[in-house]
């Protein structure tokens, strides 16, 4: 356990001067960043997750989805997006049972976004990060960011490049981070934090990502003193007590403090110890249902690393236990384990507060009030909606993609397709309509310019009978108009039998007759 600072006069993090320049031990990174240097070709191959293959042997295949039952996830996904706060509000248990079967590769960065509340955030500041990322950051800080960069997961193809776009982009995520919390700054374990989300989605919404998950997740993780990982340690090792007794009165016989071996664990989000299909998938929870599943997972290594005499007979001193738990067996991480194993435990987030309590009061009574002041801890996407759930407007659906009008899936399609036939049919319609006036138009065309003809025919015949003194025969019919042609001048009769297109027409077809 941490000594007391009356003791010798060493401070609680005295233990750990340098835990935040741990992080680049040689053996707790990767080599290089050059793809020359770690011995790739040109011809670069990669996994799905983007990461650069030296072998055929490198490329297992791992369980895959199938991709019917993907398709549906993604459906229900974008459904669950476009109408987040109202699922938020009233079906949040149904996004969390989402989350442990896994979220959709295609809405995974997006999905982070709204469960931790960093959509809201950037909405809510939409020129901030463009603010921050334009000045010039604090040079000790800077110096220290330059240095991380190729560390982080330099065999994916986001940051194999030295001075790649992956890691300018983190660069500009880590700087704006030191401006945004300047009482804070840097610390080495936030890299690798910000380089899974960059791995995920633009810089900009990485950004505000990290600073939900220093702020609301993990917050005081990243304080210069480290006191809420030391904290977070006595929690984890009070709680091991209740899931396996024989790992912990191993450790406790050991006298190996939690923070030598839970630190990595807890600050990068076992981002660089677990494989990476069950990174994501404890991702997806954490995001979910806040830090509770980050002790699970390390409840759960340290239960099958250490929970039997069989296994501890070959861990006898402290070196061989902290060797062991720096090696641990791939199948206790293995995705479909692991992920059965987390869901299974009975580790509440009341538990963890409950502890919180307890520990934080033994702290006080040993080295006093916590200098780092944090705010209270979020525990996961419902929590963080309902403290935000005043201050925002609600989420609308943005998709970055926005596929064809006639590409949908289940539902959508059949109602589409019902929809395309009824368009269809009142295209056909309306085109029946067209054609059969366009006829009855030339049909009346026709009876117009024939009715024109007779009509000049019938004046000549009528002006020679006036002259012959005779009274020709005339239909009946045409005496009504007899004395309105008499008001009219010559030219304008044509315009008054244009007016009376179908009178006149008919009149001189009998006349004609």
């Amino acid at each position: 356990m941490a000594r007391s600072p009356k003791e010798g006069s060493v401070s609680p993090s005295a233990s750990l001067r340098g835990t935040r320049e741990t992080l680049s031990d040689p053996e707790l990174e990767s080599v290089g960043s050059d793809s020359e240097i770690n011995g790739f070709t040109v011809e670069r191959r990669t996994d799905k997750y983007g990461f650069l293959l030296k072998s055929d042997v490198d490329g297992r295949r791992e369980e895959e989805v199938p991709v019917d039952v993907l398709r549906q996830r993604e459906a229900k996904w974008l459904d669950m997006l476009s109408n987040w706060d109202k699922w938020m509000a009233k079906r949040h248990k149904k996004i969390k049972l989402r989350c442990h079967k896994g979220i959709p590769p295609s809405l995974r960065g997006r999905a982070w976004q709204y469960l931790s509340g960093s959509r809201v955030r950037m909405d809510q500041s939409p020129h901030k990060f463009s603010e921050l990322d334009s000045m010039a950051g604090d040079p000790k800080w800077l110096d220290v960011i330059e240095r991380d960069l190729h560390r982080q997961f330099p065999f994916h193809e986001m940051f194999v490049a030295r001075g790649g776009h992956g890691q300018q982009d983190l660069f500009r995520v880590l700087k704006a981070y030191t401006l945004y919390r300047p009482d804070e700054g840097y610390c080495q374990a936030q890299a690798p934090i910000a380089a899974v989300l960059l791995m995920h989605m633009p810089a900009e919404q990485a950004f505000w990502c990290l600073v939900q998950i220093c702020e609301k997740y993990l917050p005081g993780y990243y304080s210069e003193k480290l006191e809420a990982i030391q904290l977070d340690g006595r929690i984890l090792f009070a709680l091991l007590r209740r899931v396996s007794t024989v790992a912990y009165k191993h450790l406790s016989k050991q006298k190996i403090d939690p923070i030598l071996y839970m630190t990595e664990w807890f600050m990068c989000a076992f981002s660089r110890t677990l494989p990476w299909s069950s990174v994501l998938r404890v991702w997806d929870m954490f995001f979910s249902e806040g830090v509770k599943i980050i002790f699970r997972v390390a409840l759960i290594l340290l239960k099958y690393t250490l929970g039997s005499t069989e296994k501890l007979k070959s861990c006898q001193g402290q070196y061989e236990t902290m060797e062991k738990l720096r090696a641990i067996d791939p199948k206790y991480m293995q995705e479909n384990f692991l992920i059965a194993e987390i869901l299974e435990l009975p580790i509440t987030e009341r538990d963890v507060e409950r502890e919180h309590l307890i520990q934080l009061k033994k702290w006080k009574e040993e080295f006093g009030e916590l200098q780092c002041k944090s705010p209270s801890r979020m525990h996961g996407a419902k929590a963080i909606s309902d403290a935000d759930h005043l201050g925002h407007k609600p989420l609308m659906h943005s998709p970055s993609i926005i596929l064809p009008s006639n590409v949908s899936t289940g539902k959508k399609a059949k109602e589409q397709k019902q929809e395309e036939k009824e368009q269809e049919k009142q295209r056909s319609k309306e085109m029946k309509e067209r054609e059969k006036m366009e006829k009855e138009k030339k049909k009346g065309e026709k009876k117009k310019s024939k009715g024109k003809a007779d009509q000049s025919n019938g004046a000549v015949k009528e002006k020679n009978g006036t002259e012959n003194g005779t009274e020709g025969s005339r239909d009946h019919r045409q005496e009504p108009v007899q004395p309105l042609m008499a008001k009219v001048t010559q030219n304008d009769s044509l315009n008054v039998h244009q007016s009376s297109e179908s009178l006149c027409s008919k009149e001189s077809e009998d006349t004609y007759l």
